[in-house]
């Protein structure tokens, strides 16, 4: 049966590349992998008698908050043992949540970022205090800066937040039409133009200072990853990271609705406000499609992924033995090290030295995510294709929900690792008495 599945999945996986019209980067390296998860798992493989209270609670949860859809992923001892979609994938096209889709994670994508920054120094090509503006920095393209501070700003202080970016005029990566209307553009700013914009400011602080949650200091990052690699963000981190860490269905979002990716769910925002396009062009657009340019926020909010391979992702990243890192320990050790109360782990949002947890959360219009990662015990990754008028407070209470749930779980399954294959299912005895 697992060698079925994985001829299925390789044949699905092919049409996919075929049929897609996005250029995609595939290297002859990447066939040597195989087993995809998205292509492989689905849901009754953890329709197991002893989660079914755990289904109820957050299913429960979902009603109560009306959210249409999501994704449950679970690991304990870097073994995948439970993944399950909940709800509607597509509500009004009647598709039923399924394991193998895919959800933007919105500023669970600085998690990648952050990796892709500790694999290039991994590789000897970068270190987090090189400086990133000014005449010896990665990005010497940019000669105009008003606030020469800026000039000292690390790759670690990006990562960690402590840039000192002002936001005087709120985050220019969700007010593109006014950046165009400010600076009297014509099309949709570049990455290298929303930076240069940035740069026409003053520093909050001076670098190095107290933190402040910057999705901009993240696209600086992606930027300084495509200068260093000689390659674009998206192929740098597929080929390099994503491929090798066996995650395959992981992409750049798309910002409309028509152009989704295969098994990629429908978003829904809290209400049907509409906002003025991102590209200026006057339309008025739901948020989740059109109003933001989701696209453009690249490694700071772009990624779209499943639940299992997000967690599949994390295992690799976690200094573990059971699931082959793609880091260095001495990475994974410094993505964890906070010298200062107030910082932000790298790339993580939270760490807890005491009991080993790392979370990662992130949101939008349109979506909710959660990472729990912990080093003993139970981790897992949820993902929704709602969003909740309660913004960011909303995405923390999902940790407490998921932690709830997880009680109600007696005993959690120990004969699986569907990280590794697909787990096998005794034939319905009532479904073979019908046959015969």
């Amino acid at each position: 049966m697992i060698l079925a599945v994985l001829l299925i999945g390789g044949v699905i996986f092919i049409h996919r590349c075929c049929t897609s019209d996005v250029k995609s980067v595939v290297l002859e390296s990447e066939e040597e992998y195989g087993y995809r998860l998205n292509d492989s798992l689905r849901n009754e493989f953890s329709d197991l008698p002893t989660m079914k209270s755990m289904e109820k609670y957050i299913s429960r949860w979902m009603a109560r908050n009306n959210i249409r859809g999501a994704s449950l992923a679970v690991m304990k001892d870097e073994q995948l043992i439970y993944c399950k979609g909940y709800g509607w994938a597509d509500k009004e096209c009647e598709r039923e949540a399924e394991v193998g889709d895919i959800y933007r994670i919105a500023s669970a994508s600085k998690l990648i970022t952050a990796i892709g920054i500790m694999k290039l120094c991994d590789e000897g090509l970068l270190r987090l205090d090189s400086k990133v503006f000014g005449e010896e920095g990665i990005l010497s393209q940019f000669t105009e800066i008003k606030d020469k501070r800026a000039k000292n700003i690390t790759v670690r202080q990006l990562l960690n937040h402590t840039a000192g970016f002002s936001r005087r005029m709120g985050d220019p990566m969700f007010r593109i039409a006014d950046v165009m209307r400010w600076e009297e553009m014509a099309t949709t700013p570049t990455a290298d133009e929303l930076i240069a914009f940035q740069l026409g400011m003053r520093l909050r602080c001076t670098p190095g200072g107290s933190a402040q949650y910057s999705n901009m200091g993240y696209l600086v990052l992606s930027r300084v990853i495509e200068q260093v690699s000689g390659m674009g963000y998206e192929e740098y981190l597929q080929t390099k990271v994503l491929w090798p860490a066996g995650c395959y269905d992981m992409h750049i979002a798309r910002n409309y609705y028509e152009e989704r990716y295969p098994k990629e769910v429908k978003y829904y925002g809290h209400d049907d406000e509409r906002i003025e396009s991102y590209d200026g062009s006057g339309e008025m657009r739901l948020r989740e499609y059109g109003g933001n340019d989701i696209r453009g926020l690249q490694g700071a909010g772009a990624w779209v992924s499943s639940a299992v391979e997000l967690l599949r992702l994390v295992a690799s990243v976690d200094g573990k033995p059971g699931v082959p890192d793609i880091l260095s320990p001495e990475s994974v050790a410094e993505m964890r090290n906070i010298t200062r109360k107030g910082d932000y782990a790298l790339g993580w949002a939270r760490y807890n030295a005491s009991n080993g947890s790392l979370i990662r959360t992130g949101t939008m219009s349109g979506t909710c995510a959660y990472i729990d990662y912990r080093t003993s015990g139970i981790s897992y990754v949820f993902l929704t294709n709602t969003s909740s008028y309660k913004g960011a407070s909303f995405t923390n209470s999902i940790g407490r929900m998921v932690r709830d749930a997880m009680t109600r779980v007696k005993e959690w399954p120990t004969d699986r690792d569907m990280f590794v294959a697909v787990p096998h299912i005794e034939p319905d005895s009532t479904s073979l008495n019908d046959i015969s």
